[in-house]
């Protein structure tokens, strides 16, 4: 082998000394360093599972906290419907009110005027009688007993009427 170039004492020390030296470094770096890099393997599979965690619940977060604004919504437009159809009933029984009082306005006026327009006709007829006696006083020159010429009256303004 010398013929080759190879030194098997050199060669065979630095076998010795690599073996050597493998050991060494296995037993105290290899391992070691190993470990350590798989500690942090597992701290960054732990962060990469604890971020979709995070990631998942702050989505399933989303997701409710927009359903409770859906409902919030609803229950708003719920509100505002309720709130709409209590004023238009309370704009119809103000109407309705409003519609009754001037009946009984109308019903009383009514009731007015005719009391008023009876007590008219009333003195209308006492004034006529009164005229009418006068009258007939004198054209005949004579006074006729008041209440014979009132009787005689009403039987007038009793036939007139039923004419």
């Amino acid at each position: 082998m010398e013929a080759l170039g190879i030194n098997i004492p050199g060669l065979v020390a630095q076998i010795v000394n690599f073996l050597l030296l493998f050991f060494l470094l296995s037993r105290f770096a290899f391992k070691p360093i190993l470990n350590m890099l798989d500690q942090r393997a597992q701290r960054i599979k732990e962060s990469l599972e604890a971020a979709d965690r995070v990631r998942q619940e702050a989505a399933q977060s989303q997701v409710n906290i927009q359903s409770q604004l859906d409902a919030a919504r609803r229950e708003g437009q719920a509100i505002i419907e309720q709130a709409a159809r209590a004023a238009e009933q309370l704009r119809e029984e103000v109407r309705e009110a409003a519609r009754r009082e001037a009946e009984a306005i109308v019903a009383r006026a009514k009731a007015d005027f005719d009391l008023e327009r009876e007590k008219a006709i009333e003195e209308l007829r006492r004034q006529f009688a009164d005229i009418t006696i006068l009258a007939a006083e004198k054209v005949i020159n004579e006074s006729l007993d008041r209440a014979r010429h009132q009787r005689l009256i009403s039987e007038v303004l009793e036939q007139s009427r039923l004419n």
